[in-house]
């Protein structure tokens, strides 16, 4: 599904080029749960992004269902974003002037869901993460572990092939965390993929494969 071949990232200086991702061959397939580790400037996000379609490396190849990835248009690159993958991100990016009930529907409303099943998917949701009191508030009303959860409804939301989370239980206490881990456990077994970059190793284990990064290469990966 997904192949990285030498891919690189860097960023150029003056009188030198700083690599954030050095000579990445990665290969994941469809249905797979991995886990992204390593310390923090070791290249997962910027790695999770490239996957995502929201970096470009400096080199190498990507190919997504065998199809290149590198130099697609921005048309393209929102095809993609709105109908094949999911993100959950570390800062939330929440719409700020939608309240949580819009902020959960919006992806639907892109993919063209007629408003009734719209209206039944965000409430299945609302319920499932027990926020249904919430629904009417605002992104700056709501604690940081109460965005995080609205955030990753909205990443699911649309039943995307590809689901990349960034920390997905970073601002959520250990038994909500658990609740997420859960849920994307049992995404993936109805068929997400789903790659998630994580700090916690407990949290790490729910993925079938954990790869870990340093100094932007990859050090350990069972596949390989």
């Amino acid at each position: 599904m997904i192949k990285l071949t030498n891919i690189d990232r860097f960023y150029k200086t003056n009188i030198s080029r700083f690599f954030v991702l050095r000579n990445v061959n990665l290969e994941i397939k469809e249905k797979e749960f991995v886990s992204i580790m390593g310390p923090s400037g070791s290249g997962k996000s910027t790695l999770l992004n490239i996957i995502g379609l929201l970096d470009e490396p400096s080199g190498g190849e990507y190919t997504y269902k065998e199809e290149p990835m590198l130099h697609l248009s921005e048309k393209k690159k929102i095809e993609y974003h709105r109908n094949q993958m999911g993100f959950i991100f570390q800062a939330f990016h929440l719409i700020e002037e939608l309240n949580v009930y819009e902020n959960i529907e919006t992806p639907l409303i892109y993919k063209g869901i007629k408003s009734k099943e719209r209206k039944a998917m965000v409430a299945d949701l609302l319920d499932r993460f027990n926020i249904v009191a919430k629904k009417d508030l605002f992104p700056n009303q709501l604690s940081g572990g109460q965005q995080q959860l609205v955030a990753i409804a909205r990443a699911i939301i649309g039943r995307p092939s590809l689901l990349l989370a960034d920390e997905p239980t970073g601002n959520l206490h250990s038994d909500q965390g658990r609740a997420i881990m859960e849920l994307l456990k049992e995404l993936n077994e109805e068929g997400m993929t789903i790659i998630q970059v994580t700090h916690n190793e407990e949290f790490a284990k729910y993925g079938s494969r954990i790869i870990r990064l340093a100094d932007g290469f990859i050090t350990e990966d069972p596949k390989k």
